[in-house]
């Protein structure tokens, strides 16, 4: 059983992501939680939301989100080798256009409670994962989603895209009316991830031509002037609106510092899918990541505070497991770029804190959340969320480069996680 903290090379210098004892335990890592999350599979249709035990829980909402990342995750599966893994995403795009799709008004709707859509909110968001879950799946080799990404494009393209801001909106009625005047981050960094990965999977420029479009909102106009933070929340003229405060979880006030991680690892994708071109990109995505270690790492106990408010205060000190893989990721990026010692350092203490307070050893996947001595509690997220973030965290190191990382999974051998 190989050990994600593996380091037979530690006395050597070599980096943990070359080391082939590692490389070897996040296969095995990613394969556990594949595993676990097989057990979601509803044979009437779409994903339950498991307990800790990999059980059901009763009576969840089925939101898109969980649907287009499963379909998104076991693409990675397909491509990386893991047996059966075709069929849960082929499950998940046919649950996506049977229950999520709206056959009257165009788009996809954000919730559904049996076969009935329980909430018809039609959000950017929600339409992201759509598209990136459609993208994956192309590239891992199920070419009848190629519909269904023209589809969510289209509607993102007529109902969200903003051409004088060159941003998402975010929100609609089930009928396209105007449901809020709200605008938000999160939204456009997953369209961002989203427009990366459609890219990749048909090397159509404008999915690319967009991408850099956001990154260069909130990397070169709102981070330098945010002291290299990145607010979530924004009025209808794009302007920061610091009095916002929507749902706790969901739409917390102030900045995110996970997020960091995650635009810091998407600019890197960008600029190296553009052929690296001169600039501050690596600089701008190091400012990024280095910020929200400084700002939000917990030093007595580990992990990140959830949020932060003015000035990099922070505000929710909460400590989840998402920002921890998007952490890993984001310090991968930068070993990849550059393989500074103190990247080297901050990774490894990363997987370090995962291993010993969130990966549950003894039935699989991850713990959403921590109390303030390291116990896992259950106050803001019912069971084991989804797969999304820590599977990511497992087998994007695992890629040699900073982009089209799909092809690099199609490389690993089954086996000792080398490419072949």
């Amino acid at each position: 059983m190989p050990d994600i903290l593996t380091d037979s090379t530690a006395e050597t210098g070599t980096l943990w992501i070359t080391d082939p004892g590692h490389r070897a335990a996040l296969l095995y890592e990613a394969r556990r939680q594949f595993d676990f999350f097989a057990a979601s599979v509803d044979p009437k249709g779409g994903f339950d939301t498991l307990d800790f035990d990999g059980k059901p829980l009763p009576g969840q909402l089925r939101e898109i989100h969980t649907v287009t990342r499963m379909v998104h995750s076991y693409a990675l599966a397909q491509m990386a080798g893991i047996e059966d893994a075709e069929q849960i995403v082929d499950h998940g795009l046919s649950y996506l256009l049977s229950h999520h799709r709206d056959p009257v008004h165009g788009g996809f709707v954000w919730g559904v409670q049996g076969d009935a859509p329980a909430d018809d909110r039609k959000l950017a968001y929600g339409h992201a994962f759509v598209l990136l879950a459609a993208a994956s799946a192309i590239q891992a080799g199920h070419a009848h989603a190629e519909a269904l990404l023209d589809e969510v494009w289209q509607v993102l393209d007529e109902q969200y895209w903003e051409e004088d801001h060159g941003l998402f909106a975010d929100e609609w009625n089930r009928d396209w009316t105007p449901f809020s005047t709200y605008r938000g981050m999160n939204a456009n960094m997953h369209s961002i991830e989203a427009l990366l990965t459609a890219y990749e999977a048909t090397g159509r420029a404008v999915f690319l031509e967009r991408a850099g479009r956001i990154l260069d909102f909130f990397v070169n106009r709102i981070a330098p002037a945010e002291g290299w933070r990145l607010p979530e929340h924004y009025d209808a003229n794009w302007q920061v609106d610091r009095a916002y405060s929507g749902n706790p979880m969901f739409r917390p006030a102030g900045s995110t510092p996970g997020h960091s991680f995650e635009l810091g690892r998407l600019l890197l994708q960008y600029w190296d899918l553009r052929g690296r071109p001169e600039g501050d990109a690596p600089q701008n995505a190091r400012r990024l990541i280095e910020q929200a270690l400084t700002d939000s790492w917990n030093t007595e106990r580990g992990g990140f505070a959830y949020t932060l408010g003015d000035g990099g205060t922070v505000a929710i000190a909460d400590r989840y497991w998402w920002p921890v893989t998007e952490a890993i990721g984001g310090m991968a990026a930068l070993v990849k770029l550059d393989a500074r010692p103190e990247d080297e350092a901050w990774y490894r203490r990363l997987w370090g804190f995962a291993h010993a307070h969130l990966i549950d050893h003894d039935r699989g996947g991850w713990f959403p959340e921590l109390d303030a001595n390291n116990k896992t509690v259950s106050n803001q997220f019912m069971g084991k969320p989804d797969i999304y973030h820590s599977v990511q965290a497992a087998l994007f190191p695992l890629a040699a480069g900073l982009s089209r990382n799909a092809a690099d999974l199609k490389r690993l051998d089954p086996q000792t996680a080398a490419l072949r």
